[in-house]
């Protein structure tokens, strides 16, 4: 019997991406468009003006890469929230227009929780305490009472756009993350740093504007280099996650760990939460790079399960929901 297939828009912030996959899990395609900023951070006027560019161009591509007709798909999902509104608008609209077009059913999808989902998937992993790090979310979660309930998340700036923000200021081109893990790999000596936790939630901007006046130190190389600060932000900045998902695990007494989103990416990150995993007993995974940042995949994944558990959208309850919190919504598939 031919699979049934689902057709996956993700478009929150910098990545168009579009994603088909079966009922059964398997991924028939990915095809990704990012926007690249040549100097400084996004610019969502310009990111919008090029998914609006590339979409219909991406889903083609999709389709050709899975080796079907746009006639195959039974169902359309999309990201809407949370991101940036006039970009998950695009998504939100293209979903629409292909729904209405092919008279199929629609399921809009919190981009949150499709992280977690997709590790579940891939991961083969049941209920895991997970820490999903990106450039626009820092959050730990896991699955209790019907909700994906926070236990902890960033009180100002995400993990990603901190590490992000500081290579921009060193010069480095986007992404930073893989080139700031670069120098720190190439440094063990640590300087002293912002440490901010806060209960359960944990504070970056403080530890940003640090490193950055260790940069503009008349100290700075003298005393130390940009290998010994991108460390020593690296150091800092994960050993708080780590503090912070280490006591949710203890809280929930979940056995599973899971590290997902862009950042998931970072070896040391993987190292430490890894280590913390092994202190209480916990099996401990990581989203393959390919499904970890932001992807269609995942979107229709979570598209899927949510419609076999309570079917589709009406287009009205389509709108995008930019503010929108994970713990806001319930998760029939997992009752």
């Amino acid at each position: 019997m031919k699979l049934k297939k689902i057709l996956g828009i993700e478009s929150t912030a910098h990545t168009w991406s579009v994603g088909i996959i079966g009922f059964d899990g398997t991924v028939f395609s990915l095809v990704n468009d990012t926007y690249i900023p040549e100097k400084g951070g996004l610019h969502p006027a310009l990111v919008k003006e090029q998914h609006l560019n590339n979409f219909m161009n991406i889903i083609n591509q999709a389709l050709l890469e899975a080796s079907i007709s746009i006639h195959d798909i039974d169902l359309i999902a999309f990201s809407k929230s949370p991101g940036l509104g006039p970009i998950l608008k695009i998504g939100a609209q293209a979903a629409r227009m292909l729904t209405q077009l092919l008279d199929i059913p629609i399921v809009a999808v919190n981009h949150c929780i499709a992280h977690i989902e997709i590790g579940r998937l891939m991961c083969k992993i049941e209920d895991p305490l997970a820490l999903y790090v990106s450039g626009g979310n820092t959050i730990v979660s896991a699955y209790e009472f019907g909700r994906y309930q926070i236990f902890g998340e960033t009180l100002d700036i995400p993990i990603g756009n901190l590490i992000d923000s500081f290579a921009r200021d060193v010069g480095l081109p986007h992404p930073g993350g893989p080139k700031i893990e670069k120098l720190a790999f190439n440094s063990n000596k640590y300087l002293s740093l912002p440490y901010v936790v806060k209960g359960m939630d944990l504070s970056f901007s403080g530890l940003y504007t640090a490193a950055k006046r260790l940069l503009e130190s008349k100290d700075y190389n003298k005393k130390y280099n940009l290998n010994d600060v991108a460390y020593s932000l690296q150091e800092t900045a994960f050993a708080m996650l780590a503090e912070v998902t280490e006591r949710a695990l203890a809280h929930t007494e979940k056995k599973e760990v899971l590290l997902t989103g862009g950042v998931a990416a970072n070896k040391r990150l993987q190292e430490m939460i890894k280590y913390i995993s092994a202190e209480h007993g916990a099996r401990f995974e990581v989203v393959p790079l390919k499904y970890a940042g932001d992807n269609g995949a995942m979107i229709g994944w979570t598209g899927l399960l949510r419609y076999e558990a309570e079917g589709g959208h009406t287009i009205l309850e389509t709108q995008i929901n930019p503010k929108e919190r994970m713990d806001q919504i319930t998760i029939p598939w997992r009752d």
